[in-house]
């Protein structure tokens, strides 16, 4: 059966590694998911099918982010449960998300098929890749319901301070979506399609081997048909918590969206250049990433318990332990950006060097975002979604938009000027949230919480 791991009492540090690195596996292996495709098209097929795969992912991304920040709602959720000890209520937290989610996905899958053209003259998709866009679009959209579904497992078993669970899932996935790849655009050649195909088919297939597991295993809390059902308090909670969560999510992609129809504005190499140098950029994020969503379970289970010195305690350890890691991701990303970047880009050298020009930027956030993804992972954990959503918006539209459009309009233009938007938002939003925590900790300590 299942276990689940309490963080409310012991030793923080490692606990907090290990619950952290199957996380980090899990993300590496999603990384290489979306990678792969990129991989793929960009051997097999044409500077447009990279531009298009590119362009349209964003978008797929956006619906994701939207659910996918539901979800972490009902990973917050469930902590607080566990750290208060009431796995009765577990299974009702489950069956309500899994009403909600499905509601907001077929909403969202008919808004994809039906808008893909509109979706893709926003993006300012380039002529030569418009039509494999919608295509991607459209055909990604079809399977979202297999794609929230494999999000939502792995959410609900972070909550209970699982991790391994989520990197099977992963690992199922990912397995299935390289074979799908090779197969569909290097064998039979069908490009942007096939790889989107591909996609789908992997994660349908992991959410089957996954709920046969999960039966097969049994689950540390009650599940039934009776739980499948709307519960009006927990809903409130779960998108009290989970929406500006979404919000924050969706708002932050926006923002990247819009950089990447500026980028797209500037010719088809430049877009696939920044297209090529986004996927690499999940690979140079993914420590303070994953200390991100393992800082929100740890974090919620000690609220729940009202245990704040061992949350701040996490907190410390997670910026220390990522901050390590992106030192040296600096130092390889900004100097020789350009050897991963010839690996999404083989025989296209004008693609290669637009990348890494733009990767030069991001290697400058590979030092900040070790402060700002724990922070968030912190706040989300205290369930003070809202002030993450705030920070985000003022970050994303504030400063990173103004920024890149300025730098867009420079003669010759740089890409890395461009990327630099994002570090110079990334450091206000760490002022920020410097701020709010040092305000909630004297508030925590007026209701003595410790």
């Amino acid at each position: 059966m299942t276990k689940i791991n309490n963080f409310t009492e012991g030793k923080i540090l490692s606990p907090l590694v290990r619950f952290a690195i199957p996380i980090l596996l899990s993300q590496l292996l999603q990384t290489a998911y979306g990678a792969v495709d990129m991989l793929v098209i960009g051997t097999f097929g044409t500077t447009a099918d990279v531009s298009a795969v590119s362009t349209g992912g964003w978008i797929v991304t956006l619906a994701l982010c939207f659910m996918t920040g539901l979800a972490m709602g009902m990973t917050v959720l469930i902590g607080r449960a566990i750290g208060q000890k009431d796995t009765e209520q577990v299974g009702d937290i489950i069956g309500t998300a899994i009403v909600l989610f499905g509601c907001f996905c077929l909403a969202i899958m008919t808004a994809l098929i039906v808008f893909a053209p509109q979706l893709a003259t926003l993006m300012k998709a380039p002529e030569a890749a418009f039509a494999g866009t919608v295509t991607y679009i459209r055909i990604c959209a079809g399977g979202l319901a297999f794609i929230t579904a494999y999000h939502v497992i792995g959410s609900m078993f972070r909550g209970m301070g699982d991790s391994a669970m989520p990197l099977v899932t992963v690992a199922i996935a990912c397995a299935f979506n390289i074979g799908g790849d090779l197969l569909l655009a290097g064998v039979f050649r069908m490009g942007v399609k096939g790889v989107a195909i591909a996609t789908v088919f992997a994660q349908g297939v992991s959410v089957l081997v996954s709920l046969l597991i999960m039966k097969k295993r049994g689950m540390p809390f009650t599940f039934g048909r009776k739980n499948l059902r709307l519960d009006g308090i927990i809903a409130t909670e779960l998108l009290h918590i989970g929406i500006p969560t979404s919000a924050q999510d969706v708002l932050v992609t926006l923002s990247f969206i819009v950089i990447a129809a500026i980028v797209n504005g500037l010719g088809l190499v430049p877009s696939a250049g920044v297209g090529v140098a986004e996927r690499i950029c999940s690979f140079v994020m993914l420590v303070p990433s994953t200390f991100s969503m393992a800082m929100s379970a740890f974090v919620a289970q000690n609220y729940g318990a009202r245990k704040m010195e061992r949350a701040e305690k996490a907190l410390a350890y997670g910026i220390g332990v990522s901050l390590g890691v992106g030192v040296f991701m600096f130092l390889f990303i900004f100097f020789r950006g350009d050897i991963p970047a010839s690996w999404f880009a083989a025989g296209k050298a004008d693609v290669v060097a637009a990348a890494a020009d733009y990767l030069k930027a991001y290697a400058i956030d590979c030092l900040l975002t070790s402060f700002l993804f724990c922070f968030n992972g912190y706040f989300n954990g205290l369930g003070r979604t809202r002030f993450v959503m705030t920070q985000s918006i003022i970050g994303a539209f504030g400063v990173r938009i103004p920024v890149s459009y300025l730098m867009s309009k420079e003669v010759p233009v740089s890409l890395f000027h461009v990327g630099l938007a994002t570090p110079c938002s990334t450091f206000v939003q760490i002022v920020l949230c410097f701020v709010y925590f040092f305000l909630l900790k004297r508030k925590t300590a007026q209701e003595g919480m410790v």
